[in-house]
């Protein structure tokens, strides 16, 4: 199950290390436009995040006068939320993100930064998309970002991807092409011989398959932009936002 593995996976080690204040994802560039777009898709209604974690985009989306819930597998990410905000502000559902259900009627359900991802196996991904659904007024829309598969980047009989060089940091994909899965490996060196590495295991997608399985969850493709602000997705855009819609009420 893809709690039990989050649990295991996002412990309270984790969990503490995981938010990096002002750089990589929570640059102000990177969130900044995130958290715009998102509030301009929920409009007038409220939002649920799959896979809230720390509370990197709920919290300042909330912020913004969206109500937001959040659905989360680790008990120990939603304690790195309870010290921004109460459960008032962003209310959480501790579960999957594929089966759990809240109360409610959200205008968006959103996933970011590749977590659709974290869900190892084509049916839960499949049934992510139905959960969505399921929680959405129709009309209803579903965001997903997600990176594309680097597979160009593999040379014959190499099967791993130098994605990340910086000071003290280090990381890499290594890719089985034959059950679409990669794993990525965080390497942090702290000035001494020693490294600290942290796995995270992934099940990789490609558009068109994404776009396969919000149509089983009857939505269909409203726009996918190669970032947040709009920019066009091209065919070497190295991720996606893709925009799904549930048919609006007769």
């Amino acid at each position: 199950m893809q709690t039990e593995r989050t649990t295991h996976l996002w412990d309270a080690d984790a969990a503490r290390d995981y938010d990096t204040p002002g750089t990589g994802m929570f640059a102000p560039e990177v969130l900044g436009p995130t958290v715009a777009r998102l509030a301009g898709l929920a409009g007038e209604g409220a939002a649920l995040e799959f896979a809230v974690g720390t509370g990197r985009v709920a919290v300042p989306l909330a912020e913004r006068g969206v109500p937001v819930h959040g659905i989360e597998s680790s008990p120990a990410m939603v304690e790195q939320l309870r010290a921004k905000v109460d459960a008032a502000t962003v209310p959480v559902t501790v579960g999957d993100m594929a089966t759990a259900v809240v109360p409610g009627e959200f205008t968006l359900v959103y996933l970011v930064y590749n977590t659709i991802s974290n869900l190892l196996t084509q049916a839960e991904q499949v049934e992510c998309f139905r959960n969505a659904a399921r929680h959405l007024r129709p009309g209803g829309r579903f965001v997903v970002e997600l990176g594309v598969p680097e597979l160009r980047r593999l040379p014959p009989g190499r099967d791993a991807t130098v994605w990340g060089v910086e000071p003290g940091y280090l990381g890499l994909d290594t890719y089985d092409t034959v059950h679409q899965l990669l794993v990525s490996h965080h390497f942090r060196f702290d000035g001494t011989r020693r490294a600290r590495l942290f796995r995270t295991p992934h099940r990789y997608v490609w558009p068109a398959e994404l776009d396969l399985m919000a149509q089983l969850a009857g939505f269909a493709l409203e726009d996918r932009h190669a970032d947040w602000v709009g920019a066009e997705f091209t065919a070497d855009s190295p991720s996606h936002v893709s925009v799904y819609r549930l048919p609006p009420a007769p």
